[in-house]
C-alpha cells in the first residue's frame, strides 16, 4: 500500500483535531446543563469537589501517558510554580461564578461572558503586551464595550457576571501563554495547587452547609465525581485539537461554547431574552464577526490562498 502523501497526511490532521475541536468546545458548551442537574448543591461545594475529582481524572490520564515526570518537573520550577499558582486562583474563581451563576438563572450571562471573552484577550493585548489594534480590532472593542454600556443603562447595573468570567478567563489565558507548560500537565499542576484549599473546605464547612438530605442520597458521590470528569475530558480533547490546528481556526470553533450556552438559556430553560437585551447580543457578534472575517483573511493571505 502506497504510504500517504504530506499533504493527505495534514488533511488528516485537519480533520481530526476539527473534530477534537467541536468535541471540546461541545461539552463546554453544554457543561451548564450538568450543573443544572446538581443544582440541589452549592456552588462552593461544587467547585470543591470539582477540583478534587478533576486531579484524579486529569492525574489518571497523564498517569497513563506516562507524564508525571513532566509534573514534578514543573513543581521543581519555583517561577512556574508561581505562574501557575496565579493562573489557578483566577481559574478557581472563574468556576465559583460560572457554577453560582448557573444555579441562579443567568447562563445568559455566562454566554456573554464567553463571547466578548476573545475581545477582552485583544485588549489585554493592547495593554499589557503593548501590541496594537488594527482598525477592524478597534472597531470591534468598541461595538463590545458600547454593547455593554448599553446593557448597563437599560438593565440598571453592570453585567458583572458575564465581565467576571470575560476577564478572568482572558486573564487566564495570559497568563497561560506565558508559562511554557502543556496545557494538560499546567491544568493538572493548578488543581494540584488548589487541592489543599478544596480539602480543608470539603471538611471544615460542608458538613455544616450541606442539607443532610443531599449527604443521604445514592447520587450525590457519582454527581460530584462527575464534575471532575465533565472537567477533565473537554480538556484532554482541546489539547488534541490545538496541537493539530492553526490558531484561527481554534478561535472561530471556539464560539460554539457561548452559542449553545445562549440557545440552551433561551429555548431549554426560558430565561429572559427582550429586544433590548438581544440588541446588545447582535452588537457583540457583529463586534465577532468582524475579527474573525479579519483573522481569516489573515491567515489565508499568510498561505497565499
Amino acid at each position: 500500500m502506497a504510504e500517504a502523501s504530506p499533504a493527505t497526511r495534514a488533511q488528516s490532521e485537519l480533520r481530526t483535531g476539527v473534530l477534537f475541536a467541536l468535541a471540546a468546545y461541545g461539552l463546554w458548551g453544554v457543561l451548564p446543563a450538568y450543573f443544572k442537574l446538581i443544582g440541589s448543591i452549592s456552588a462552593d461545594v461544587i467547585v470543591a469537589h470539582r477540583v478534587i475529582w478533576s486531579m484524579v481524572f486529569v492525574g489518571g490520564y497523564l498517569a497513563y501517558q506516562g507524564r508525571l515526570r513532566e509534573i514534578l518537573a514543573i513543581l521543581r520550577t519555583p517561577r512556574l510554580v508561581g505562574l501557575l499558582l496565579c493562573s489557578a486562583l483566577i481559574i478557581g474563581g472563574n468556576w465559583l461564578v460560572f457554577v453560582w451563576a448557573i444555579g441562579e438563572n443567568r447562563v445568559l450571562d455566562i454566554s456573554l461572558g464567553y463571547f466578548i471573552n476573545p475581545l477582552v484577550s485583544v485588549v489585554i493585548g493592547l495593554v499589557v503586551l503593548g501590541e496594537r489594534l488594527s482598525r477592524i480590532q478597534t472597531i470591534a472593542v468598541g461595538l463590545a464595550i458600547a454593547a455593554v454600556m448599553i446593557k448597563t443603562v437599560l438593565f440598571g447595573g453592570l453585567p458583572w457576571v458575564g465581565l467576571v468570567l470575560a476577564v478572568s478567563f482572558a486573564a487566564y489565558g495570559y497568563l497561560r501563554k506565558v508559562t511554557p507548560v502543556g496545557a494538560t500537565a499546567g491544568m493538572l499542576v493548578e488543581i494540584l495547587l488548589l487541592l489543599p484549599l478544596a480539602v480543608l473546605y470539603i471538611a471544615l464547612v460542608v458538613p455544616e452547609s450541606v442539607d443532610p438530605a443531599n449527604l443521604e442520597s445514592p447520587w450525590l458521590m457519582p454527581a460530584l465525581a462527575g464534575a471532575g470528569l465533565v472537567t477533565a475530558v473537554p480538556l484532554i480533547f482541546f489539547s488534541a485539537a490545538a496541537r493539530r490546528l492553526p490558531l484561527v481556526i481554534m478561535g472561530l470553533l471556539q464560539y460554539l461554547a457561548p452559542s449553545l450556552q445562549f440557545l440552551q438559556a433561551v429555548f431549554v430553560w426560558g430565561e429572559p431574552l427582550d429586544p433590548a437585551q438581544l440588541g446588545t447580543f447582535a452588537m457583540i457578534w457583529a463586534a465577532l464577526a468582524l475579527v474573525s472575517a479579519e483573522s481569516w483573511r489573515r491567515m489565508r493571505a499568510g498561505r497565499g490562498l
